[in-house]
């Protein structure tokens, strides 16, 4: 897409654009700032609830996994995109900073009540893969067809099971 099919899209002038932007890899940065965001504080909204700490990281789990199916294309363009010169977009790289730190603060509080032990960089970044792939594949129609959301297999399924083999493997004291 050229900035005149953009600035055409939105029904303005083709160097409108410019005003505002460098070129479309600023707009792309802009955009995927502003979903990274959103997709963050989606989850610390979830994790910042009531209930234990076990409670309340399913809710985030719950609020990653609503967010992908829910804006699949905006996911998609925050995960599958990756720009050469994201270095030189300060806000998306705060972006992107803020939304990979949502990946390890629940962790941190499970080792910290004594649930899970290790490293929680490490710990959240293995279950954040985890989480990527099942919801990654799933977008793409990768699972078998039957396996539908709430199926035997179902992308649900998947994740909890995932979820509880990983919990096994981290749990304190094991």
């Amino acid at each position: 897409m050229t900035m005149r099919e953009l600035a055409s899209a939105l029904g303005v002038s083709a160097m409108t654009p410019y005003r505002y932007f460098r070129d479309k890899d600023d707009i792309l940065a802009a955009v995927r700032a502003r979903a990274f965001d959103r997709f963050a504080e989606t989850l610390e909204v979830a994790y910042g609830g009531a209930g234990t700490t076990v409670e309340r990281s399913r809710a985030k789990r719950d609020a990653y996994i609503r967010f992908a199916l829910e804006e699949p294309e905006t996911y998609r363009l925050m995960f599958d995109l990756s720009q050469p010169t994201e270095e030189d977009y300060p806000d998306l790289v705060r972006a992107m900073a803020r939304a990979r730190s949502t990946m390890t603060t629940h962790v941190r509080d499970l080792v910290a009540d004594g649930i899970f032990s290790g490293d929680p960089e490490l710990i959240g970044h293995v279950y954040w893969a985890m989480l990527h792939g099942a919801v990654t594949l799933h977008l793409a129609g990768k699972l078998s067809p039957q396996y539908k959301l709430s199926s035997q297999y179902g992308i649900d399924r998947i994740i909890t099971e995932a979820t509880r083999a990983l919990g096994a493997r981290f749990r304190a004291g094991v």
